[in-house]
């Protein structure tokens, strides 16, 4: 017999009125009751620090709550504040940090979610399998997840931050071909990141290359560092600015130095426009006559914007079968594909679908393959959708193998077991194949 989808309705109303009659905000003060053990001035660094989240807190708000407790202590999560924590995670959640400490999912200690049956369960009580499965493997396949329990990591009192732009006609196509061969080998307290769009400089058409940087140290490390590693850059004691960790994180999202961190708890985007985004991993340096041709192809597009994310550092210590999320050593960078517009009309989203799909498909020969590899929370449905939430495991497994690669057979195991009726569903859901004559290869 199917489950009602009435069933968790009495589990959920419990946790909610628990929330409600144990702390005033269900955001804020959750922090402030989690984080109190955390002392100020703090204690030597320990690496038994943890909070619990909830998930409708934002990041940002988990970094304010984490700041307001500790300047020593950081999480390893995204550097856009107003994403929803519940989300990050369970697609895995990369930040500035991630050459240092890997992912946000890397840091999960425990988890509270509502099954299919209206059980609550943590870590313990839903088995190894399950809690495996919602770090990083999607958690809205297999259930309602309103909390975690995370490891907080230690940063310095010190981080250093720069912004270097440069253009064609400044050597960005020598630069990023460069970059590829320093950006994953480097120090892992630095990440460089990459954006790359194409711009109008006095009616000419040109690309410009934005270097952003998150070192955690002083600038005199980072300079020694810089000069030994990646001195084509040509960064000096002016471009380097000193900053706490969370001050680092408003200085990410394009504010002047001195804005007060209580901007992390605005939950509303700076701006509001139409988004599309894609993602490809690359594996082998792109040789400087293919990145020309990538850059010209940009810029006959106008639009599309490709940022660059380094791998290397913790990230490639990891195994690949740890979590749900795959993307792990053998990986160069990331690239993050987006188009954005503000126009509500159809020929304006056609016009800008096209043009991600366009430099989408031309970096084909540059990117991983069999299978080429997606991040699953930029949830690209040109991979493939269910049908009404039902779909076979080899339609599924379309886009399930670029989103997982091996480790989506686990998660349809852990599927069937745990919400057979494939209760909890969306378009690109892991399907739970139960019911069907099919036995998932050993």
């Amino acid at each position: 017999m199917g489950t009602s989808r009435f069933a968790i309705l009495p589990a959920l109303l419990a946790l909610v009125l628990h929330f409600l009659l144990t702390m005033s905000d269900p955001v804020h003060d959750s922090f402030l009751q989690c984080l109190s053990h955390l002392s100020a001035p703090s204690p030597p660094i320990s690496e038994n620090k943890w909070a619990w989240v909830q998930s409708g807190a934002t990041i940002g708000e988990l970094y304010y709550g984490i700041a307001e407790k500790s300047n020593v202590h950081g999480f390893p999560a995204g550097a856009c504040p107003t994403v929803g924590v519940g989300g990050h995670f369970s697609g895995g959640g990369y930040g500035n940090m991630m050459r240092k400490y890997g992912l946000s999912v890397d840091h999960v200690l425990d988890a509270q979610i509502v099954d299919a049956n209206g059980r609550i369960l943590d870590g313990e009580s839903m088995g190894e399998d399950l809690f495996w499965a919602i770090r990083g493997g999607g958690g809205a396949s297999f259930g309602v997840i309103v909390a975690w329990k995370i490891r907080l990591v230690p940063v310095p009192e010190t981080v250093t931050v720069f912004r270097v732009e440069k253009t064609l006609e400044q050597g960005a196509l020598d630069l990023l071909h460069r970059w590829q061969y320093v950006a994953d080998k480097i120090h892992e307290d630095l990440f460089i990141r990459v954006v790359i769009l194409p711009v109008n400089r006095k009616d000419n058409k040109t690309i410009k290359a934005k270097f952003v940087s998150l070192f955690l140290g002083n600038s005199e490390r980072l300079l020694a560092l810089m000069n030994e590693s990646f001195p084509e850059l040509g960064i000096n004691k002016n471009n380097c600015i000193e900053m706490s960790w969370v001050e680092s994180i408003v200085y990410w999202m394009d504010y002047d130095k001195g804005t007060s961190i209580s901007v992390l708890l605005d939950r509303t985007p700076q701006s509001r426009k139409c988004l599309k985004k894609k993602s490809d991993y690359v594996q082998v340096p792109i040789s400087k006559t293919d990145l020309e041709g990538i850059l010209n192809t940009m810029m006959k597009l106008q639009r599309p914007t490709l940022a660059l994310i380094p791998y290397g550092g913790r990230m490639g210590e990891i195994s690949e079968s740890e979590t749900p999320f795959p993307h792990r050593a053998g990986n160069i960078y990331k690239i993050q594909y987006s188009v954005a517009w503000k126009e509500e009309i159809m020929e304006a989203k056609d016009h800008n679908l096209n043009i991600i799909r366009r430099i989408y498909n031309y970096m084909t020969p540059y990117v991983s393959e069999s299978p080429r590899c997606s991040y699953l929370n930029y949830r690209d449905v040109d991979l493939g959708v269910n049908q009404n939430g039902n779909v076979s495991y080899e339609e599924a497994s379309i886009w399930g193998t670029k989103y997982f690669k091996d480790n989506f057979d686990r998660l349809v195991q852990v599927k069937n077991r745990v919400d057979p009726d494939n209760f909890f569903r969306y378009e690109q859901s892991i399907p739970s194949v139960a019911n069907r004559n099919y036995v998932i290869a050993e």
